[in-house]
């Protein structure tokens, strides 16, 4: 697909979270800290992942995948977004379409990889002895090519739409990145493909169908573990999928709110605020849910940092001793006395 300018715009403004500068500096640190808790917590889970063949599992599949997209999209969008709380925040009209063919993939992405995830669960609770069998490796990589065709389909779909319109009159987005209510809101012309498409696949096939396929597979995992016989077996279950159900609600919830809420007056200047929430504070907290309260990765990450001071240790004590070696080289190439060699 080509990017073409149909229209007179040729820069947008984004006006960020928020217009009075004497909170620019402290929203700066705030999304600071969670771009830094972000990259750090999802590239520690993705390096993890990678280097313990204990944690090569469908579900530790999965956690990658949603880790690399968290990932990608901090460093696309968050980083975009601390630019714009302390420069002027301009993007051109190419950018801002490949800002949202990038937010639009995320986003989808995310949605089915989150629904993967609860299938993995559900399996693993619902039907344990058929779970290696069930969630082969044919079957968790088809599932994770789905969740990136659909969020593809969905990108280009919106962005192909969106490059029909003509911008003419303000280039002012009242957003923190170019998203798709907000653009359409400054077109010239008839929005109504564009309000079709949005509406079949975001209200459609990412909301309607990923909630209420998450919401099966919950009812039927909290069916199963309360039929566990022994407290303590349900008790760790209701925390695990506790857990990850308050991050999917958090997700979904405010996804929810930022798009079903559009015709409601003063709901743009809400829907901005609700989608710092699946845009940043879900990405920050994936890694904290979904990995650090896991025993599986803690034995993982013990293991590797064992490795690593090992590996450090070694190398130090490599270069000492070679060190060493090339000073009493030295020594004796210049007829030192012997006690400077020892």
């Amino acid at each position: 697909m080509t990017l073409r300018n149909s229209s007179s715009v040729t820069d947008f403004i984004l006006v960020g979270l928020s217009e009075q500068p004497e909170l620019q500096l402290p929203l700066f640190l705030l999304f600071l800290g969670i771009y830094v808790f972000t990259v750090v917590g999802n590239l520690g889970l993705i390096t993890l992942t990678g280097l313990n063949s204990s944690l090569h599992t469908p579900m530790y599949f999965f956690l990658f995948n949603l880790s690399f997209i968290d990932l990608c999209y901090a460093c696309v969008f968050t980083s975009k977004m601390l630019h714009g709380l302390v420069l002027e925040n301009v993007i051109s009209y190419v950018g801002c379409m490949t800002q949202l063919v990038f937010f639009c993939f995320f986003i989808n992405s995310e949605c089915y990889v989150l629904v993967s995830i609860f299938y993995d669960h559900y399996v693993a609770i619902c039907n344990p002895l058929m779970y290696m069998v069930t969630m082969s490796p044919q079957v968790c990589s088809l599932l994770m090519f789905g969740s990136y065709v659909i969020g593809f389909a969905g990108a280009i779909a919106h962005t192909g739409s969106m490059l029909r319109l003509t911008f003419c009159n303000s280039n002012i987005i009242h957003h923190y990145l170019c998203e798709v209510l907000s653009l359409l809101q400054l077109s010239c012309t008839s929005t109504h493909v564009n309000e079709l498409v949005f509406f079949f696949f975001v209200v459609g096939v990412v909301i309607s169908i990923s909630s209420i396929s998450i919401f099966i597979c919950y009812t039927l995992i909290l069916s199963n573990i309360l039929h566990i016989p022994s407290a303590e077996g349900r008790s760790k279950a209701f925390s695990t999928c506790g857990s990850h159900i308050i991050v999917v609600a958090l997700f979904f919830g405010s996804g929810a709110f930022t798009y079903l809420t559009t015709s409601f007056p003063g709901s743009m200047d809400q829907s901005k605020f609700a989608s710092v929430f699946y845009t940043n504070v879900v990405p920050m907290l994936n890694p904290l849910i979904y990995s650090l309260r896991n025993k599986d990765v803690k034995l993982a990450l013990g293991k590797t940092l064992r490795r690593v001071f090992f590996l450090w240790f070694c190398l130090y004590d490599f270069i000492t001793d070679k060190r060493h070696t090339q000073v009493s080289s030295y020594l004796q190439m210049q007829n030192f006395p012997s006690f400077f060699l020892k």
